[in-house]
């Protein structure tokens, strides 16, 4: 199968004098997003030559916590979402989405 388009997406990251995140910003043409302002970002990429997960998680230092455990709980959700679609796992989505629960109860996320 011949690649027909390719597709990228920009991270920016501004650093302070120590390397801290000071702004993050994104682009992703083909989505619609110009250089948009953000206060986190997770990546995980599969390394399938040394089957291991390279991570990057950032964060800027104005990020209020509040909000951090809100991503947190959001990201958990979504990983519970996307495993059921990539493995067809019901039952352990179903065990994720009911620790995500668990989750916002314990941070009191809920309203």
């Amino acid at each position: 199968m011949a690649i027909k388009h390719n597709s990228e997406i920009k991270f920016n990251i501004g650093l302070d004098e120590n390397k801290v995140p000071e702004t993050i910003s994104w682009t992703a043409k083909d989505g619609g997003i110009h250089n948009e302002a953000s206060k986190a970002i997770m990546i995980s990429v599969w390394d399938h030559a040394k089957k291991d997960t390279l991570r990057m998680d950032l964060w800027t230092k104005d990020m209020p916590v509040d909000e951090m455990k809100q991503f947190y709980h959001q990201t958990l959700v979504a990983m519970a979402d996307t495993f059921e679609r990539a493995t067809d796992d019901a039952k352990m989505s179903a065990t994720m989405r009911d620790f995500c629960e668990y989750f916002a109860e314990k941070l009191e996320l809920k309203k």
